[in-house]
């Protein structure tokens, strides 16, 4: 799972009201190398909980240089936009679980797939 898909992955379990951001417990992190586009990160980068991302980044050991804020004028700046593009794209946890901030319900990660599913009480 690749930390843009963790971005705007949610909650829905029955009851809860605050089902983001998932917490991120990896046991097993890859990096991929993936083809740089500097247009599609800048158009991702308004979609983004930036925030999030930064911390999701931190928790995997794979912030590096990505500052807290988002850079102004991103959209210029390739290096930022190469900062991005690793910790959104390169990034991939294989195995884990994701694991909501409010019932504490985990949601396995398998070969870097969250299984969102819920069980029928749940829903």
């Amino acid at each position: 799972m690749k930390l843009l898909t963790h971005n705007m992955l949610t909650s829905h379990v029955k009851g809860v009201t605050k089902g983001y951001p998932l917490l991120i417990k990896a046991t097993e992190v890859k990096m991929s190398d993936v083809e740089f586009n500097p247009q599609f990160v800048s158009r991702m980068i308004p979609k983004l909980e930036w925030s999030v991302l930064v911390q999701a980044a931190e928790e995997l050991g794979h912030r590096r240089d990505l500052p807290s804020e988002l850079t102004p004028n991103y959209e210029s700046n390739e290096e930022f936009l190469k900062q991005v593009h690793r910790v959104l794209l390169e990034v991939e946890v294989m195995e884990g679980c994701l694991q909501c901030p409010e019932s504490g319900r985990e949601f396995p990660i398998s070969r870097g797939i969250p299984n969102m599913l819920l069980n029928e009480d749940e829903a």
